[in-house]
């Protein structure tokens, strides 16, 4: 009996050399697939199994069937691309803009708009939701900003019609 790591890096089994087997068939498993048969310690990968060298050999020479893939439930996962260094800007700058320095709204909205430009052009980057909330950010900081300004002048203005 084996257990086998899955793609999710979750062990499965103890299942059976027979089962194994056809999951190398089956495309779910390949040499590199760690196992380590039940009763010993470490993990390795199923090439260094003899008993799996004509199993593995046949699955390599047939074409892979579609809809199966690694075991476990992340056996379709592809990893996130990567997100794109403007739009991180843009946030971090629209994130700033709200809680201390309202004037990085300005950059915050340019790095934000630059991101979102790149990002059409470009669809192997990520970080549209950055980019966007960036732009929110950024433009709440001016406004916020907008808003202070007015009230103190206002509040200045008021001040000196008392006295």
């Amino acid at each position: 009996m084996y257990k086998i790591r899955g793609a999710d890096e979750k062990e499965y089994g103890p299942v059976t050399a027979e089962q194994v087997r056809q999951w190398i068939t089956e495309h779910r498993l390949n040499a590199q697939s760690l196992a380590q048969l039940e009763g010993t310690e470490g993990w390795k990968p199923l090439g260094q199994f003899p008993e799996f060298a004509s199993a593995l050999a046949g699955a390599s020479a047939a074409p892979a069937q579609p809809g199966l893939g690694p075991i476990g439930p992340l056996s379709t996962y592809t990893p996130p691309r990567p997100a794109n260094g403007m739009a991180i800007a843009g946030l971090v700058l629209g994130s700033l803009s709200l809680v201390c320095c309202q004037l990085l709204g300005a950059p915050g909205i340019i790095f934000s708009a630059i991101a979102l430009s790149q990002l059409k052009q470009d669809s192997t980057q990520g970080g549209r939701g950055l980019a966007v909330a960036g732009l929110i950010l950024s433009i709440l900081g001016l406004v916020l900003f907008s808003l202070f300004l007015a009230f103190g002048i206002f509040g200045a203005l008021i001040e000196q019609f008392r006295h």
